[in-house]
């Protein structure tokens, strides 16, 4: 059956029995690790990168209906936008809302360079809707949702993770394990369904010079490889891929090649002692076993919080035994799972905030701000947050020997104040 899956994904879908797992050869690897070497953010940090970074990271957020996932979505936009002030915020769509990254190290800055105006990084988040059990078969609003799931840099996944007898599971009740199971075989179903489609186009299809063809044999190879993945269970991103094949298969937009975050949804009573919820364990324990992150929220505190002045929220929060909202450890839970970092550059005009991947060089992380800083780069004069600040200006780090002449091998250092020499 799990052969037949492969050539006739829909077909197989309409056969399966209730525990549709059955369609695996091995359902208790679900995305297991025993015969993988995939290791979260090692695996994405050993990926080549374009210096290419968007300032604004894309997080899906997913999960079955009545689990909190709306109401999340909602309470971090409002709390996100209250927070960001004088920052840029938006929101693009009513399911799509770009929020500031929380960062402290920015007012720091700005005040010693006495900045015009600052600016941080941002995170887009998107409330996909639609991702039920048989939505890849049509159920729900079917595979609308693909639109825009397969944009989003990561997937946030929300589980319900507290009993209420007022909203009613659409199972019939709560069980993390189950509601993780439907959402990632919906997404290995999508994903065989594609890949399939592809192959059949590969094989069907003749490359019109060498070049070509090579590029083609790659991702060949690379998607039968992914798909003999996923018929056991395991994700796309557990499959090793070459540079050439990783660039083959990098329009497909894969989802189960998207690293994900579980976002364990709790009743307000549980969030200063999240380990005593045995819900919040099970996501713990299936996080680490599917080779993804974990988080606890409290969606009920984050709509809350909505309704507060700000000087009244950090009061509420401790109240309840906690030191932050949601959207802090969500955006941490995120960078950290991708492999990011931030350095700034500060001075009279503004002090901002750049995202980049781990291990960039100076001249890659350059060429976020613009190309042409990359391929003109002469040097880069940097100086560590900490020393910035205990020098208490760039003039100062300099006389005491603090800011350093970086070349073309430096590998950028996380909170690194960065001021580019160039020549075009």
């Amino acid at each position: 059956m799990a052969r037949a899956a492969c050539s006739s994904v829909v077909t197989a879908l309409t056969l399966l029995p209730s525990k549709s797992h059955h369609l695996f050869r091995n359902h208790s690897s679900l995305f297991s690790p025993k015969s993988t070497k995939f290791v979260g953010v090692l695996t994405l940090e050993k990926r080549c990168y374009s210096s290419k970074v968007s300032m604004s990271l894309k997080a899906g957020i997913v999960g079955l209906p009545n689990v909190g996932k709306s109401t999340l979505f909602n309470a971090v936009v409002e709390n996100g936008k209250a927070q960001a002030a004088n920052f840029p915020f938006c929101t693009i769509e009513p399911n799509v809302g770009i929020v500031a990254v929380p960062d402290s190290r920015l007012q720091v800055l700005s005040k010693l360079t006495n900045s015009q105006k600052v600016v941080p990084a941002s995170i887009e988040f998107v409330d996909i809707a639609g991702l039920v059990k048989g939505a890849s078969q049509g159920e729900g609003l079917g595979n609308k949702f693909l639109s825009h799931i397969r944009e989003v840099d990561s997937i946030l996944q929300v589980v319900r993770c507290f009993e209420d007898n007022d909203i009613i599971h659409v199972n019939g009740k709560v069980d993390p394990t189950s509601d993780i199971d439907v959402i990632n075989l919906e997404l290995i179903f999508c994903d065989l369904d594609q890949i399939g489609k592809r192959i059949d186009r590969l094989n069907k299809g003749k490359a019109k010079d060498s070049q070509s063809k090579v590029k083609e044999e790659a991702e060949k190879a690379a998607l039968q490889r992914i798909q003999e993945a996923l018929l056991d269970g395991k994700p796309a991103r557990s499959v090793a891929l070459n540079d050439l094949e990783k660039d083959a298969v990098k329009h497909l937009c894969l989802l189960t090649m998207k690293p994900m975050i579980y976002v364990a949804n709790v009743a307000e009573t549980d969030l200063a002692e999240p380990h005593k919820n045995p819900y919040v364990e099970q996501v713990k324990g299936l996080s680490s076993d599917l080779q993804s992150g974990h988080v606890v929220v409290s969606a009920q505190v984050e709509s809350e919080l909505t309704e507060l002045p700000l000087e009244e929220r950090t009061e509420y929060l401790n109240s309840l035994g906690v030191s932050e909202s949601g959207l802090g450890n969500l955006i941490r839970a995120t960078f950290g799972l991708l492999g990011l970092q931030t350095y700034f550059t500060s001075g009279e005009k503004e002090t901002r905030a750049w995202t980049i991947h781990a291990g960039m060089t100076a001249p890659q992380a350059a060429g976020v701000i613009h190309s042409d800083f990359e391929k003109g780069f002469i040097r880069a004069e940097t100086v560590a947050y900490e020393d910035f600040v205990s020098a208490g200006s760039l003039a100062a780090a300099r006389d005491k020997g603090l800011l350093r002449s970086e070349g073309k091998e430096y590998i950028v250092k996380e909170g690194d104040v960065m001021l580019f020499r160039f020549n075009v």
